[in-house]
């Protein structure tokens, strides 16, 4: 809500919106008038890190960030927003200010689709403190990630506070457990290490589902006690149905 002027105090109105200097300056009851402000920046802060280019079923992580960052870019400027971009890995990749237009939004969508990370991991809070540091208005910002990086929760706690935070965490199903292949070769894609695993022994599965499921819980756990809105994207699956649902409890 943002002041709009003040008038003459009539019946009704509440006492809480009294301007009190200009009562006593005329002598008469004059109340504050607000009107609530349409026009919203909106914030896409993408993860570029090359942990998003994993995908066993229907897309790359990264594809369907890139695609979904597209429409919520394009359904602010078709709301009259402001919209910027954030990209990052283990760095801060690109910044592009917020403002508004059609040819703006196409700018981010080339520079989404384009963008080749610098760095070779993730780091969410060197971003959020980007962030929180040249987005000074407050904003409804959107943070696209598999959120496989180092700490953060202290600096998504502190971005919450001043603006409206959504997390979108992209998932696949693969990650979740070890296929039973025997002796298996593994490449992190971040770090570029291989290692051999001996994924017939079920202990090795067992161990490495339950480290996912406390990934999972844990990451869950930091967007509860930051007060964040947040849901799963599957790479196979729509994202329409999570993202409605997510805007219903909002």
């Amino acid at each position: 809500m943002a002041f709009s002027e003040v008038r003459d105090y009539a019946v009704g109105d509440e006492i809480r919106t009294i301007d009190w200097n200009v009562t006593a300056r005329f002598n008469e009851p004059f109340v504050k008038v607000f009107e609530e402000e349409r026009e919203l920046t909106v914030m896409l802060i993408v993860d570029i890190s090359n942990s998003g280019m994993f995908g066993t079923k229907n897309a790359l992580k990264r594809e369907l960030i890139t695609e979904l960052s597209a429409v919520l870019a394009f359904s602010a400027s078709a709301n009259k927003d402001r919209i910027g971009l954030i990209l990052f890995s283990d760095k801060l990749e690109k910044y592009i200010p917020p403002k508004k237009g059609k040819s703006h939004v196409l700018r981010l969508i080339r520079e989404l689709i384009y963008a080749e990370p610098t760095g070779e991991c993730t780091d969410i809070a060197g971003a959020l403190k980007f962030f929180s540091k040249m987005v000074k208005k407050k904003s409804t910002a959107f943070l696209l990630s598999d959120f496989r990086s180092k700490e953060y929760k202290d600096a998504i706690k502190i971005a919450s506070r001043k603006h409206d935070l959504i997390a979108l965490k992209f998932k696949d199903t693969a990650e979740m457990e070890l296929p039973n292949i025997g002796l298996a070769k593994f490449n992190d894609l971040e770090t570029g290490k291989t290692k051999l695993v001996n994924t017939s022994r079920k202990g090795i599965r067992e161990k490495y589902k339950q480290k996912q499921i406390d990934f999972d819980a844990t990451t869950k756990d930091i967007f509860r006690r930051s007060n964040i809105d947040y849901t799963e994207i599957m790479t196979d699956q729509d994202y329409i149905k999570p993202l409605i649902n997510l805007f219903k409890r909002r």
